[in-house]
Parts: structure tokens; sequence; C-alpha cells
């Protein structure tokens, strides 16, 4: 009777179950030699067998089905099936008389109604082998997700510690990783251009691979940066080191929200498109060119794609530049003066940090709250009252505001109170906006306006937005100054009892006086000689 050895292992990685194939093998080839078996071919594989599909197994029952073989040498019924399909062909094939001879040095098997019943209960054991195995796994998985570990391959800028378990930070790849958000928060950079950025800097996947535009978009949406771990649904804790502050993640969410995936100019590049939209009908403000006077000049208009619109229809750029200019003007401040507010700041940082205290005190109550609410919403999970779904979603908020509020407390801990970060940030952006003027940058200018304001809009050829009210109050303060009146005559809004004076030297007359010959905004007409450019 001629036989098919057949030898498996469970994992195609060389470097685990190293001397199983080996192993089987000797043994399979001394049993033959012992029992005068005849052995006519020796086949071998590295897969599971839960699932169907196996290769050589194939191979080794069309042997048999051919008449080429009648019987099979193998280690153990487990190495033949773990799953009801396969270990149903064979025994099928011996009902058939296909395959009239099953040898194992470990397991008696013989074509007999007890033989047939004793492999049957060898199959079945070697199936509640495999679905018993992977419940213990997906049971230990989520036992390492809840104790905060990742239980799965490291995100790019971790690493998986093969000796803790744990996931600890890629040294190499962390910088470049933080990077990507801090750009992207910027506005300015599309998914196409982050990963164009990605391959110039030489950031690529854990496993070698180039980044794509959907690694990047999913990169930027994994909460694991700043220390939270959604699995199957839900979102947990994690150990690991963040990489990012919340605060930077949610701005790239709102970024990636308000933008969405931005076809960035390739033909033209006009400094001021992508800024503005109609005051009248919504629509997008776009720009062209146009000849005349001996020169070539760019005009804005409104693109008319949701219907007729009551808008003058056109504004030359360098007359648009100068409304901007104007307004950048008022909230200028000198080198001089960022360094004199910026010293008066760290003065009073010392003393913030001691008034910090009772809103820490605030804070870790908060604190306190989310955490029990997690703790009852636990426990209403737990009693069947919620479903799955729901569990998760609540979850996942009061997570995510327990993650705030920890912050919250570090920041306040390590800085002092709250405003004093956010007022380093207003001086040196006010600051900015004089480097901006000297440079006459046009792009950079747009970016700056896109971060200190929303809802800019073209009305009447005269560009209006909406400042963030720190900068409204610093132009206010400057109109004051150049008419000679009081601030509280321009407007209504008072300064807040608890705001440091140091604070207040920020929007100060003092520093903001030199701006009082700023040019008023101009009615616009195109230059003597060119004619506007026609609109569909």
């Amino acid at each position: 009777m001629r036989y098919v050895i057949y030898a498996r292992k469970s994992t195609e990685d060389d470097d685990r179950q190293v001397l199983s194939i080996q192993a089987q093998l000797v043994e399979l080839q001394e049993f033959a030699a012992k029992e005068k078996l005849e052995i006519i071919a020796s086949l071998q594989e590295a897969n599971t067998a839960k699932e169907p599909g196996r290769i050589k197994f194939a191979e080794m029952l069309s042997f048999l089905e051919k008449g080429k073989a009648e019987g099979i040498l193998s280690w153990h019924p487990d190495r033949l099936a773990r799953n009801s399909v396969d270990g149903g062909r064979i025994i099928h094939m011996i009902d058939r008389g296909l395959i009239r001879s099953l040898k194992f040095p470990t397991f008696w098997c013989e074509p007999t109604p007890q033989g047939l019943f004793m492999l049957n209960i060898a199959f079945g054991q070697s199936k509640y082998y495999v679905d018993n195995l992977r419940e213990n796994v997906k049971r230990g998985l989520r036992q390492k997700i809840r104790n905060g570990v990742w239980p799965s391959w490291a995100p790019i800028g971790y690493l998986n510690n093969p000796k803790t378990r744990g996931i600890d930070v890629d040294k190499e790849k962390a910088p470049r990783v933080r990077k990507l958000f801090e750009l992207y928060a910027t506005g300015n950079y599309t998914f196409i251009s982050l990963a164009n950025w990605c391959k110039e800097n030489g950031l690529r996947g854990n496993l070698g691979k180039q980044i794509s535009v959907s690694n990047v978009q999913h990169l930027l949406q994994n909460p694991f940066y700043y220390g939270l771990m959604r699995y199957r649904g839900e979102t947990f804790e994690g150990t690991h080191e963040p990489l990012i502050s919340k605060k930077l993640f949610d701005l790239c969410q709102e970024v990636m929200a308000k933008r969405g995936r931005v076809q960035e100019v390739k033909k033209h590049h006009f400094a001021f498109l992508g800024l503005m939209k109609c005051a009248s009908c919504g629509a997008s403000i776009t720009a062209q060119y146009a000849k005349g006077n001996g020169g070539i000049y760019t005009y804005y208009r409104c693109t008319k794609k949701k219907g007729a619109c009551q808008e003058k229809h056109y504004i030359q750029e360098n007359k648009l530049a100068e409304q901007i200019k104007t307004f950048l003007q008022k909230v200028s401040l000198s080198s001089y003066d960022t360094k004199k507010v910026l010293a008066a700041l760290e003065t009073e940082q010392e003393s913030a940090k001691q008034e910090a205290k009772a809103e820490i005190d605030i804070s870790k109550n908060q604190l306190s709250q989310v955490e029990a609410k997690i703790q009852k919403l636990l426990d209403v999970y737990l009693d069947n009252t919620l479903i799955q779904q729901e569990y998760a979603a609540k979850k996942e908020k009061l997570v995510a505001e327990k993650i705030r509020l920890q912050e919250k407390i570090t920041d306040f801990e390590q800085k002092g109170l709250s405003w004093l970060e956010p007022a380093r940030e207003f001086v040196l952006s006010l600051n900015q906006a004089e480097n901006l003027l000297a440079e006459n940058d046009y792009p950079k200018m747009t970016t700056f306006l896109k971060n200190i304001g929303a809802n800019h809009i073209l009305r009447n050829r005269q560009f209006v937005f909406a400042p963030k009210i720190q900068y409204e109050l610093a132009a206010e303060r400057s109109e004051a100054a150049s008419s000679g009146l009081p601030f509280s005559k321009v407007s209504p809004r008072r300064e807040p009892r608890t705001t440091p004076r140091s604070a207040r030297i920020i929007r100060g007359k003092s520093n903001l006086q030199r701006n009082a010959a700023a040019p008023a905004p101009h009615h616009l007409v195109p230059p003597e000689g060119i004619e506007p450019p026609s609109t569909p």
C-alpha cells in the first residue's frame, strides 16, 4: 500500500515553530521504515488548518483521488484538519474507499466503524481546541486593552516591545509624526501634500512601506496619539506616552471637517484664493488675470455658481491687499514691544501658579465627577439597560472629557493660569502681523487671517471678516488711539476683572498708538484704461 506523508505547522513565520516540520518528518520517516510503508510523496506546508483552502493538503487529496496512493501518514489527526470541511472530506473519502489506511505514530485509526468514530472524535477535539483558543485569545486581548495596553501592531511613531509586551515611543519617527499633526493644523496642507512630505522626509510605516494618502488621513484621525485607544467600537485610556496634546488633535479634526480633501491650485497661484466667500450669495470668490494699461492685473470676483449675484463683480488684488494691510497695521506689535510684554508675562508666571491652585482644585473635582460617571455608565451597561453602541458612544465622550481635564490640570500645574500660554501666543501673533507687513507676503497674510478669524467675505469690494475677540479689541484700541477717543466710547466691551495687568498691556493704547496713521479703506475701481474682466 502506498502512502503520502503530510507534515504541517500553523505559522508561516520562519522564526516560530522552526523545528516543528523537521521534527515531524524525521519521526514519520522512522515510523515508515519501522512499519515498512511505501512512501511515494512527502508534502509539507506552514499554514493554519482552522480554515479550508490549504494548497498542499489539496495536492495530497488529489494524489488519493487519482489512485496514486491509498493511505496518509501524518503525526496526528489535528495536522490534517482543525475545521469541519477538511475533516469531513477525509471521512467521506474513506467511505468511498479512496483512502484505505490512515497511519499516525501517536493515534490509532483503522477504516472501520470504530476507527471512523475515533477519527470523528479526534477532528472534533481539534476544532474545539481552535475555537476555544480563539475565545481565550479574544478574552486576553480584551483584558489587555482594559489595562491600557494596545493589543495589536503599534501605530506609526510607536514600537511594539517584545519584552514588556507594551508600546514604546519610536524616538526616530515620533518627531516627524508630531510635525505631521502640526503641519495639518495650520490648514495649509492637504492629505496629498502631507503624503509627499512623508516621502521627502523619509517617514514610512513600521513595515517600511510608503505612507499613502489614506494612511495620512487615518493617522490624523487616530486618538491613540493623544492617549486614547479605539478598539472594537469602544474607547479606552492608554498607558502609552502621548505624542501630541488633545488640543492639537481637536484642531486637526476641525480643519478636516471644515476643509476635507481640499484641492490645491495647480494652474495659477493666486495669493488670496480660498480666503473669502461672496457676501450676497455665499459662493466662492475666484481670481483671474486681465490685461490693460501696459500690464497684467489680478482680479477677484464671485463665481456666481449659486445663481445671480447682486455684488459688484471685481476687486483688484493690490486694492484688496491694501485693506488687509490696514487691518494688520491695527493689530501689529513691534519686536521691541513684544519683548517688553513677554518679559512682563514672565514676571507674573510664579504668582500665577499660586493663583491657579483654586482652578486646579475645581478641575480635579470635575475629573472625579467624570470618573464617577464612567463607572456609573459601566454599571448601567452591565445591567443591560444600554446597548453596546450607546454605551460606546457615551463612554467615548466621557473619556475624551477626562483626558481634557487631565491635560488642563497638567497645564495649570506646570504653567500657572491658563491665560499665560494663550497670551504669549497672542503677543507673538501680533508681532507676526508686523513681520508680514514688512515682508509683504500675501500667501502668509491669507494663512494669518484664517487663523485669527472666521466668516471672511467680500461685500461691495470691501473685505470683511469676524476676528477673534482679542484681535477685535486690539484693532478697536488702535482706532480709538488714532481718533483721540477713550476706548469706552468706541466699544461697549469691558476688560474682564480677572484679566492680569500684563494681559491688559497687550491691548494697551501705548503699544498701538503708533498705528494711528493707518489709511482708511478705499472704494475701489479698476485703474484707468483697464477694462474690467467679463463675468459669466
